[in-house]
């Protein structure tokens, strides 16, 4: 039996790890496609019910019951329509499991009816690469017969390279209106920190008074992944960073993060902020706390205080939170810990409750003035303003796999 629908929408997932099985959960609950079909590479456990059992339940977020309808809701429908296939069906979705192809080209995804794939394996992730390279591709799903890719990380190109002009990375929310279904062919949905930055930052950009950005830095206190190490091992050849290697269940770990490079992909006006970005790693299993520190050039009312404040840079989120980015932005005024996010569907979520600002001056000397042709006795003060806002995210479901979900239907309801 197969899960052809004819001209039926089908979603196409690579990958049945965090971020895939959580996708999974989230279509399931938007019905958005007809049908999904998920490969998974290999025969997952000893029987079907083993594969079933992984789909159905998660240590963090429960049982797809608690998600789909909550603790006292009813209980989500599996059936298992060919166990041959294998093919199940979940609250009346078909669900077709893949299990013999590990290498995208080899996944014949036109024979499936599939024209949207995800790739949540974290493998493939340079859009430069090509099948005839003779190593397995992000293209692969397209020469398998996808019509779009869609990557669930950053795009690494190999040094040298630079992106395709049919690639693109969008954050949902953030630059997904430039999709050109014509011309963009491979999707990078970045990563879940630079989702909630973004979304931190727009507001800002987009406001007169506090657009006016001298620098910024962040540092994100991140919840622990399959990247990490349970317990201490040896590093790899050649490893730069030891601490990777070091137990995420003991430790603290200060660690890397490449969001300023993809932010710079998807809201280009930040290249000419001085912005810096850091990772803490926590032994925690999802959501994550975002610190930006930001710097603004502000100006001062008649009784001379700074028009950038604390005051301001809420209403500004608030504003947001009510119109332009509605139900991707959220700000909280209560005093919240990590674990009351869990599951929050929204890419950032402000805790206002901590946004603190304090105004200087920067001394301009009349000899710097000067060098710019401008002569005066005067000492010229300009006032500036720092900023420091928290922002939460769910890096698994509510923040990144929900943006990158929504992400997957534009692009689907775009696509000609």
């Amino acid at each position: 039996m197969k899960v052809n629908l004819g001209n039926k929408k089908l979603l196409g997932i690579n990958g049945l790890g965090r971020i895939g099985k959580l996708l999974l959960w989230n279509q399931l609950h938007l019905k958005y496609f007809d049908g999904i079909v998920v490969n998974c590479g290999r025969i997952v456990g000893k029987t079907l019910d083993d594969l079933i059992q992984v789909i159905e339940m998660d240590s963090t977020y429960g049982s797809i019951h608690k998600f789909l309808y909550g603790v006292v809701g009813k209980k989500a429908e599996i059936k298992i329509l060919d166990a041959e296939e294998p093919l199940l069906e979940i609250e009346g979705i078909p669900v077709k499991i893949l299990r013999t192809a590990r290498d995208p080209k080899d996944i014949n995804w036109l024979n499936e009816g599939v024209r949207i794939v995800v790739d949540c394996t974290g493998n493939f992730l340079d859009p430069t690469m090509h099948t005839d390279s003779g190593k397995p591709c992000l293209r692969g799903h397209l020469d398998a017969g996808a019509i779009k890719v869609i990557c669930s990380a950053p795009f690494k190109i190999k040094s040298g390279n630079t992106v395709p002009d049919d690639a693109k990375t969008m954050i949902y929310g953030i630059n997904h209106l430039e999709y050109d279904p014509l011309k963009h062919n491979i999707i990078s949905a970045a990563s879940c920190t630079t989702t909630g930055l973004a979304h931190m930052l727009k507001p800002l950009l987009e406001n007169q008074k506090t657009s006016r950005i001298l620098t910024a830095s962040m540092s994100t206190i991140h919840s622990a992944t399959n990247t990490q190490s349970i317990l201490d091992s040896v590093p790899k050849t050649d490893a730069s960073d030891l601490r990777k290697s070091r137990s995420v269940l003991n430790n603290i770990i200060l660690s890397t993060t490449g969001v300023t490079k993809a932010l710079e992909q998807v809201m280009p006006n930040i290249k000419h902020i001085g912005f810096m970005a850091d990772s803490v790693r926590i032994p925690t299993t999802t959501v994550s706390l975002i610190n930006l520190n930001v710097t603004f050039h502000t100006e001062l009312d008649e009784l001379g205080e700074p028009l950038v404040n604390r005051k301001l840079i809420n209403e500004v989120y608030q504003k947001a939170a009510e119109n332009s980015q509605k139900d991707l932005l959220l700000i909280s005024n209560r005093q919240n810990v990590s674990a009351d996010m869990i599951g929050t569907m929204a890419a950032v979520v402000i805790e206002a409750h901590e946004t603190h600002t304090r105004t200087g001056f920067i001394t301009i000397p009349s000899s710097a003035l000067a060098e710019q042709g401008i002569l005066t006795d005067k000492v010229l003060e300009m006032p500036v303003t720092h900023a420091k806002i928290f922002g939460w995210y769910d890096n698994e479901l509510g923040s990144y796999v929900n943006c990158l979900s929504r992400l997957t239907n534009y692009i689907e309801e775009k696509t000609l």
